[in-house]
């Protein structure tokens, strides 16, 4: 049914102290992907620099492995989310998720520099976070009542994103101590993903303790429901709009002429912005409707790019890794509690495998499309085609996203 309300009719009703505490599951997740994050972003921070400037890789090349990989993760989204709605092994699948990408980490140290083996522990490393995101998605969707959503993914998301700020710190760290030693970091990261594993294992329920509330029956499956299309849509208009933070990061290194060893910090300065606003930003969407912040998050990504055609500076820098950390406290959990109320609990992980699939999907296009124009046309070109892209998406989302979200009361 859906949920009575005194505002905008997608924001949910005020709930008292009790049904506002974050559920001891959302906490377990939590602390899953910061461990998690710490290790994989120890990999994804120097994976740019290592790929680009040490394999010689074009950008249309980078952009072309970047995306795919990316985008190999769709269908496996799709399969995790199927596998978890059944029996509700939600737990099982996202921990199956987590080890393939703990592991790949090895496949790295053993590529040794081979760009074969590379691209295999890339695809095991995409295709364990495929597997994984749905069913933890599911697990925090399912954890609480729809009108807390924003808040339980606010607060899963900044630790999540404590982690991705912690990675690069040690990645750095790992680096100084070797002197560029990449080996090194792909074997600490290892053993850091190992750790988010037994966590999972040991402290993160197998099963939702919500029990789920009478509803009104829904369409059987995601795609037949008219509202979750048009959040689908929107997304895959902005998805494909979106170039990648990989990209952002090339830029700003070659515009400001940064130092390679100082390139791993770079994705600090979103992490940041994330750690700060992914709390407040998911407490105002409980409040206000959760349609208006994702959109402003998607507007605070097209001013990252229009910065990004001024000429370079490091206060212009700094704002652009800002308003990055804003797209991205303003648009992932939020997504996420937009959506999820919108899917039967017997469905959920399912229905939102759809959507991060799509989402997937369109950024493979953005990606694979801002790389072939960087070849072709050079950076500034390419940048000013992807500015003119995102902002058409965006005003496209404005119509299409649904200015009043229904939310199901199902947990």
């Amino acid at each position: 049914m859906y949920l009575a309300t005194t505002g905008r009719p997608d924001a949910p009703p005020r709930t008292s102290g009790a049904g506002r505490r974050v559920p001891g599951t959302v906490l377990a997740l939590g602390a899953v992907s910061l461990v998690t994050d710490v290790s994989s972003e120890m990999v994804t921070a120097v994976l740019p620099l290592y790929l680009v400037l040490g394999l010689g890789l074009s950008p249309l090349q980078f952009g072309f492995l970047d995306g795919m990989f990316n985008g190999a993760t769709a269908l496996v989204r799709l399969l995790g989310g199927r596998l978890a709605d059944r029996g509700g092994r939600h737990k099982r699948v996202a921990g199956a998720g987590y080890l393939l990408s703990t592991l790949s980490r090895l496949g790295l140290l053993l590529a040794g520099g081979a760009t074969a083996g590379i691209a295999a522990a890339l695809a095991a490393d995409r295709l364990g976070k495929g597997i994984r995101t749905a069913p933890r998605d599911a697990l925090i969707s399912l954890s609480g009542p729809p009108q807390t959503l924003g808040r339980s993914f606010g607060v899963h998301r900044a630790m999540d994103t404590t982690g991705a700020l912690l990675g690069p710190l040690a990645a750095f760290a790992v680096l100084q101590a070797t002197t560029d030693a990449y080996d090194a970091v792909f074997v600490v990261s290892f053993c850091t993903g190992l750790l988010g594993v037994v966590l999972l294992a040991v402290y993160v329920p197998g099963a939702s303790r919500t029990a789920p509330a009478p509803t009104t029956p829904r369409p059987r499956t995601a795609l037949r429901d008219p509202v979750f299309r048009r959040v689908l849509y929107a997304t895959a208009l902005l998805g494909a709009a979106t170039i990648g933070d990989s990209f952002v990061y090339l830029l700003l290194q070659r515009g400001l002429d940064l130092p390679t060893a100082l390139f791993p910090l770079l994705p600090l300065g979103p992490a940041a912005g994330y750690l700060l606003l992914a709390v407040p930003v998911g407490r105002i969407a409980d409040r206000t409707g959760r349609r208006l912040p994702f959109l402003v998050g998607n507007a605070a990504l097209l001013g990252a790019y229009a910065l990004l055609l001024a000429p370079p500076a490091r206060p212009t820098a700094v704002a652009v890794l800002a308003l990055l950390g804003v797209f991205y406290a303003a648009t992932d959990g939020v997504l996420m509690a937009l959506a999820g109320p919108l899917l039967p609990a017997h469905g959920r992980a399912g229905g939102l495998a759809v959507l991060q699939t799509g989402q997937a999907l369109a950024r493979l296009l953005g990606a694979a499309g801002f790389g072939a124009a960087w070849t072709l046309w050079g950076q500034r070109p390419a940048l000013w085609l992807a500015g003119a892209a995102l902002a058409a998406a965006l005003l496209a989302a404005w119509r299409v996203l649904p200015a009043a979200v229904p939310a199901e009361e199902a947990s």
